[in-house]
């Protein structure tokens, strides 16, 4: 039996997000979870979720639980604030333990899985910065079971994160978006995410910094690894190519 369509109801109040179902009455077969950026809105990633219109697949996305001060607009995932004093700008990687506990525990184990009826293999997670370093937390803490994938866009495996043992790699998915230059994943980034998952894939585009995808060039090593991890009730449509 797959999973029902989430509803708001299905989780705290407390937690700001929203619900897109698939299109066209197609059974909600999988979950996307939706993880915005340092300084950013959930209303960004619902909009995503929406333009991405993955066959039977519903959208929550979701939004961080702490706002940025003196007035500064958004909101972010960490557990404290902490600017650089050389350069000024606010560091991404504060500790994730909080919003790691809402993913994993209120909108994952107790709303999805419990309330809703999916297993953890229907369920991937798609974050930017600040939200992949989210995702990738919640699937090294997802212990004993494998989620759908994790999707990070310039995220990196938070250095507040105890590394398991080596037979216990995360058996999760990643694929893992960079810049060809002025990139947070460094070499050191990603020797530090081959220690915590299984399979790891990275894609590097020829552009500088981390930014969301701008063309199909970038965005079709996301779109196969979705192909390849979504799963379907339906089947592969007659005269349609999947992805390999």
């Amino acid at each position: 039996m797959p999973g029902r369509l989430p509803t708001r109801d299905d989780f705290p109040t407390s937690i700001i997000l929203s619900v897109t179902p698939p299109s066209s009455s197609q059974p909600p077969t999988n979950v996307l979870i939706l993880l915005h950026g340092l300084g950013d809105t959930n209303a960004s990633f619902t909009t995503l979720g929406q333009r991405l219109n993955l066959p039977e697949t519903a959208c929550i996305s979701i939004q961080a639980p702490n706002p940025l001060p003196f007035d500064l607009g958004g909101f972010h995932w960490g557990d404290d604030i902490v600017f650089d004093q050389a350069s000024g700008e606010m560091d991404v990687d504060t500790g994730f333990k909080s919003s790691t506990r809402l993913v994993l525990e209120n909108v994952i184990r107790k709303g999805l899985v419990e309330k809703c009826g999916y297993k953890p293999r229907e369920i991937i997670m798609f974050g930017f910065g600040q939200g992949g370093m989210v995702g990738l937390q919640v699937a090294t803490e997802f212990d004993g079971e494998e989620l759908g994938g994790v999707i990070s866009i310039g995220g990196v495996v938070p250095s507040t994160l105890p590394l398991k043992a080596l037979s216990n790699k995360s058996r999760t998915p990643v694929i893992v978006c960079k810049g060809s230059k002025n990139s947070i994943v460094t070499q050191s980034a990603i020797s530090r995410m081959k220690d915590a998952f299984e399979s790891v894939e990275v894609k590097e585009w020829r552009k500088s910094g981390d930014g969301m995808p701008s063309n199909r060039e970038e965005m079709l090593p996301i779109m196969q690894f979705f192909a390849r991890r979504l799963r379907s009730v339906k089947g592969v449509p007659e005269g349609s190519v999947e992805l390999a």
